[in-house]
Parts: structure tokens; sequence; C-alpha cells
């Protein structure tokens, strides 16, 4: 657009509906709005095979930019819940931030491997889609380590896979 500049598009955080988010992101894109599920493929390992799957990173959320005043459109597509508030306001997701999330999405991931980790250990993700966060481990069990993210504000699961 030339002239002057236009009105600030920010990137927002949708809640969906449990397994909807590829339909919300689809459902919003023929709006004409701009909407973003990170997405990574997983193995999958079944009795007889594996098998890649695309699965969501942020399970049950969609990022979508748009105008403040656009904000409500979103609400016609199935799916969506409600919009992820922050101290009483809409979240708003800098565009650094959705640039990580973009290029931390690419890539296989099969396992990640855990050996004499213990609660309160700071912990670096060796590979995955959060490759290189530093979080603190909250709980361990036998196959599972849950990690407080703070840099991005967030709980994750760490889940070895049988061989």
């Amino acid at each position: 657009m030339n002239g002057s500049p236009p009105l600030k598009m920010n990137w927002y955080v949708l809640y969906t509906q449990p397994k909807k988010e590829r339909k919300v992101t689809d459902g919003i894109s023929t709006l004409g709005i701009e909407a973003y599920c990170p997405m990574f493929t997983q193995v999958k390992q079944y009795s007889d095979r594996k098998k890649k799957v695309q699965q969501p990173l942020l399970p049950s959320y969609v990022l979508v930019r748009l105008l403040e005043k656009d904000r409500t459109k979103v609400f016609d597509v199935p799916g969506v819940v409600r919009y992820v508030f922050w101290l009483g306001k809409p979240a708003v997701v800098r565009e650094c931030e959705i640039e990580t999330l973009r290029n931390s999405a690419k890539g296989v991931y099969e396992r990640i491997s855990i050996t004499n980790i213990q609660k309160g250990d700071v912990m670096e993700i060796p590979s995955g889609p959060f490759k290189g966060q530093q979080g603190t481990v909250l709980t361990t069990d036998k196959h599972k380590i849950k990690l407080a993210l703070p840099s991005l504000g967030i709980l994750v699961t760490l889940t070895q896979i049988a061989a």
C-alpha cells in the first residue's frame, strides 16, 4: 500500500475446540484473515508400522493476524472458542515470536532421550520443535518429563517413545 502506513495488524491467540486446529485455520483463511497453526511431523509407532503424522505444536491454539476492530470476524468459523487474554486484554504475540515458531516447527522428530534428570534441574531440550529452549523440570516418571519454559510461558511434556 502506498502513502500512509496501514493500521497495525497484530497476532492474536485463539483457543479452539480439541482437534479442530486445522479446520479453524482453513476456515479463518477463507475469510481472508491470516491464520497460522504451527505443525510438526511426528513418527508414530503402531504395532505393525511406523507412520509420519502432522501434529499441532500448540494443541487447541491457532494464531491469527488481524486488526483489533476485526477480532469478532473469527467467531463465524466453527470450532473457535475464544481469544486468549493476558492481563485483561487479548494476548498479542510479537512477530519475532511467530518467526521463532515457524523456524522451530520444521523437521521430523522420533524421540527425545531422557537420562538422570531430577525435579528442579534446568534442562535444555535437545531436539524437537522446542530444541534449544531451557526449562525447569517439574515432574519426572518412567517415560515423561514436565518442563516449565518461562521464556515462552508454557509447560511442555517430553515423552519417550518405545523403540
